[in-house]
């Protein structure tokens, strides 16, 4: 039986939170810094999906990422203090959510859930908690479908989010995403962007994903955009919990 993992720094912003784009309600997660609460301080915030598998092992139905242990640890070596917000997935929707394209899956979503994180969760987070709020310090972060909707997001919002993780990226069920990055490659240059994804994953995901590193780096000149391949990299929690501390020095630079 799993147990809860998720440390004091924590919180729950709302259990329900609504969503009206999608007419849906869903849980939003908070990971405070630990210097939060005794500061005055504003911070840079990091979106990202899958919330139920962020923080918690007794949530995460096949493990979690560790955010906070990492984020907790990485701090008190010296690193930079982030806040970190977490976005339920819609369970069965999750295919149709993460996705902006419509798919064998049914009718995308993913442009609805993007105008949320836009308009309606992302002013709500600046108006409660004291963040940085210009795009150089507004991330967004996600694995396999999260991926492909962090990429649509920096894409199609390059002046609300400045940096991106996209993990592991299910590009195969959107190809119009390589369309959409064409169109929108001049508005990202001084974008950062982090891809990663493991050989075990299958060719389909590294040749997607490579495919979209050399649409935003043609050259692979740009040190804003960087892709690794890692020989034993599976498509699972563990394998982005362990990348998830180098994509954060990326960005933390």
């Amino acid at each position: 039986m799993p147990k809860h993992t998720a440390s004091v720094n924590v919180h729950v912003v709302d259990s329900a939170f609504s969503i009206p784009q999608l007419n849906a309600k869903r849980k939003v997660w908070i990971y405070l810094p630990p210097s939060y609460a005794s500061s005055t301080k504003k911070y840079p915030v990091l979106y990202m999906h899958d919330g139920q598998n962020l923080f918690d092992e007794f949530t995460g139905g096949y493990g979690e990422w560790g955010v906070d242990e990492l984020l907790d640890s990485l701090i008190a070596k010296g690193g930079k203090e982030y806040i970190v917000v977490g976005i339920d997935h819609g369970g069965t929707e999750r295919l149709k959510e993460y996705n902006p394209y419509d798919s064998q899956y049914g009718k995308g979503k993913g442009k609805a859930y993007v105008d949320f994180l836009v308009h309606n969760l992302k002013p709500y987070i600046d108006q409660h908690y004291r963040t940085k709020t210009d795009y150089k310090n507004t991330s967004i972060a996600g694995s396999s479908m999260g991926g492909l909707i962090s990429m649509y997001a920096i894409a199609t919002y390059p002046k609300v989010f400045g940096n991106a993780g996209i993990f592991s990226p299910a590009f195969w069920v959107g190809k119009a995403i390589e369309t959409d990055l064409k169109n929108g490659i001049k508005d990202l240059a001084d974008h950062q962007i982090y891809f990663v994804a493991g050989n075990l994953e299958g060719k389909m995901i590294m040749n997607d994903m490579q495919s979209a590193y050399h649409i935003l780096d043609p050259k692979g000149q740009n040190k804003n955009i960087k892709v690794l391949e890692k020989a034993d990299g599976k498509h699972n929690e563990a394998f982005w919990r362990r990348e998830f501390p180098a994509f954060y020095q990326f960005i933390s630079n």
